[in-house]
């Protein structure tokens, strides 16, 4: 699958691979690794839990923070960069593409 600009929501799951300091290094999507070009920005937003009815078992953690990086990768020195955004929901280990742009 290859994303276009008019694609909003992707949901791809794709492989991050990190840094010690637990930064994003590079991206495997769609059968290629797309490395970090720039500074990563990191945030977390509330999941509307009250909306998704999600219920969670006592002392399991945090059930309400998605984390999301905006990145700016690409395949090689020479190739135009791109920005993914990434999410992972707070009951999952998997990350999502979100969405793709052209700079």
């Amino acid at each position: 699958m290859t994303a276009t600009l008019n694609e909003t929501t992707l949901d791809a799951p794709v492989d991050v691979r990190f840094t010690a300091a637990g930064t994003p290094l590079a991206v495997r999507y769609d059968g290629r690794v797309w490395a970090v070009a720039a500074e990563p920005v990191h945030w977390f937003e509330r999941d509307s839990w009250w909306a998704t009815r999600r219920t969670a078992p006592v002392d399991v953690g945090n059930v309400v923070d998605i984390e999301h990086w905006r990145l700016q990768v690409r395949l090689s020195s020479a190739s135009a960069l791109r920005t993914f955004e990434l999410r992972r929901d707070p009951l999952s280990e998997q990350w999502l593409l979100e969405s793709i742009t052209d700079n």
